[in-house]
């Protein structure tokens, strides 16, 4: 044959095959490890791919704003223990990404961001590409991993990593950078079908040692004042049945952290959540499970935690979180629910909790309750966030099935004290770093990832990070009603520019600002309510209908305290005013 009919047969041959690209790989292998949801802002290079991806039976989700799409995706990785998924463009967009795939792993929440790029052969020799960056090496500080796809064969392998990395171990953020180039790649589509990786026991159980497992339970049981803490890492590890097994048979008070609250009901007769100062200062021995002793513990140290003496026990799958703040004299390094479980195998025949201790931490939460009671009933007009919060108390009771989001200074603290939680995984807030703008990707994700209605509760400086999300409920008809807090300002909208200069004081929003008008604009419901009556009509029925709803309700601009309980982390000035 001559070399001529070679390469026609060789042409011939190419053309009868079955080609695929790097739109298809990515999307297969998306689809073969079930992750079947994306967060973005589409925009060059990946519009068509998220086209595609949606034509594929995987649902995309077009945001307004990539940190708020990016908030989502990390949420929906703790409440499904998959990654979530979060698609931007290249630069810009990867940018405002990048700090929910950094809360993420401060959170330990696992997420794949997926950003196209340019060309590296133009970026290395920094020739000017369209939103040219080094994406890559700008990510690697900020999350657990970070990888680079060149070639469409190995987009498999690239995701399986990514995968893998996100849920093993402590969970966390993964960055995936792909090129622009890689989507148009083609090749064999046998081989590329060949080349995709089903992911096997991404996340496998990391067994605790017997001698830790033993060293926890005799210090635990050689206390006298025992307390039992639960983080969200516990909520996220979704070994509920189990948690609830060790702490009742136990007998010892517990604290939940506030996106921990709901493993056991708030209401729940162990629970110290009302009477959370008394039981850090007097405790002398303290259980960690899936919490750390962070800022948000005052790291385990000083005033809060009195002048007793404190053994601590800490259950975490990471080996380095060990005496991170303070000596821990029972570290127990694996994964919660084997912990946990393994715990419950050694307890055997458990001696019941010091009833003084148990008394002592019953009387004050009793006592504590007893006096917030008459707080929460009020019916003042304009309202205070305690008559505000009093009725959403009661709503929350009433729909324990309902996914409470929450952020603010004051609107966040408050609401974690007084509504109570009777479900796990019901409260999503701020989280490690206590920063505000998660409130409507939260919002989102969880009414698609879960089904649920969502009570999302908003301080007006709060909403205003993530407003314009509104239009992407409304746009997804989603089962959400947003309670915005307004009292004119950040904090409280009475300060004055002491300038004597016509202009506001920093903290201080527009008088009177009608929020529900917003959602009105894009087909939601609005609503104005200026007394706790008006706003317990409104959200029982913005939750009995489940449509897309905005409630402004109206609180005293005087209500409110500078920087909620954090305020001791604001320098003040030393300097007298001239």
């Amino acid at each position: 044959m001559s070399e001529a009919a070679v390469k026609t047969n060789a042409a011939a041959d190419a053309e009868e095959r079955e080609l695929t690209d790097g739109f298809n790989l990515i999307i297969d292998a998306l689809k073969l490890n079930g992750l079947n949801t994306i967060y973005g802002v589409p925009g060059i290079p990946i519009t068509d791919f998220g086209r595609m991806a949606q034509a594929a039976g995987i649902r995309v989700l077009s945001f307004r704003h990539e940190q708020n799409a990016g908030y989502a995706a990390s949420i929906a990785g703790f409440l499904t223990k998959k990654p979530g998924v979060c698609l931007t463009v290249s630069a810009p967009g990867f940018l405002n990404g990048l700090t929910a795939l950094a809360h993420a792993t401060t959170n330990c929440f696992p997420m794949i961001l997926i950003s196209g790029s340019s060309e590296r052969e133009i970026v290395d020799l920094q020739q000017g590409d369209y939103e040219e960056m080094d994406q890559l090496a700008i990510a690697k500080p900020l999350c657990k991993a970070a990888f680079r796809v060149l070639h469409a064969a190995d987009i498999g392998i690239g995701l399986a990593r990514a995968i893998r990395a996100a849920v093993s171990g402590r969970p966390g953020g993964v960055y995936l950078d792909l090129p622009a180039k890689l989507f148009g790649q083609v090749m064999d589509a046998e081989a590329g079908k060949k080349s995709l990786v089903k992911v096997i026991d991404a996340a496998p159980a990391q067994i605790p040692s017997p001698e830790s497992i033993k060293r926890a339970l005799d210090v635990l049981k050689s206390a006298k004042k025992p307390l039992i803490i639960l983080g969200k890492g516990a909520a996220y590890a979704q070994a509920d049945d189990a948690i609830r097994q060790f702490v009742e048979k136990s007998g010892i008070p517990f604290l939940p952290m506030s996106m921990a609250k709901g493993l056991l009901p708030d209401t729940h007769a162990q629970c110290a959540g009302a009477a959370r100062s008394t039981v850090l200062k007097d405790s002398d021995v303290v259980m960690l499970i899936g919490a750390r002793l962070n800022w948000l513990l005052s790291h385990g140290k000083g005033k809060s935690w009195g002048d007793a003496p404190k053994k601590f026990i800490q259950i975490d799958i990471e080996p380095k979180e060990m005496d991170s703040n303070v000596e821990i004299v029972a570290p127990v390094v694996g994964d919660i629910g084997s912990c946990v479980n393994a715990l419950l195998s050694g307890m055997g025949n458990w001696p019941a909790a010091p009833a003084d201790w148990v008394g002592a931490v019953k009387a004050k939460r009793d006592d504590n309750v007893a006096k917030m009671a008459p707080r929460l009933m009020n019916n003042n007009v304009p309202m205070d966030y305690h008559g505000a919060l009093g009725v959403l108390r009661t709503i929350v009771k009433e729909r324990p099935d309902a996914i409470l989001v929450n952020e603010g200074a004051n609107t966040l603290d408050l609401a974690r004290g007084i509504i109570d939680i009777y479900q796990p995984r019901k409260r999503i807030d701020v989280g490690t770093w206590g920063i505000m703008g998660i409130g409507m990707g939260y919002a989102i994700a969880s009414a698609v990832e879960t089904g649920k209605p969502v009570l999302c509760v908003e301080g007006d400086s709060a909403f205003g990070f993530s407003g314009m999300e509104v239009e992407t409920i409304c746009r997804y008809n989603l089962p959400v009603c947003i309670v915005i807090f307004n009292n004119d300002g950040i904090y409280r909208g009475t300060d004055v520019n002491s300038s004597g200069s016509s202009d506001p004081a920093p903290t201080v929003f527009v008088k009177g600002s009608r929020y529900d008008k917003m959602i009105e604009a894009f087909g939601g419901v609005g609503v104005n309510a200026t007394s706790p009556d008006e706003l317990k009509r409104a959200v029982n029925a913005a939750m009995d209908s489940g449509k897309p709803t905005l409630i402004n309700a109206v609180l005293d601009p005087a209500a409110g305290s500078e920087s909620g309980r954090i305020g001791n982390l604001n320098p003040q000035s030393k300097l007298k005013k001239k």
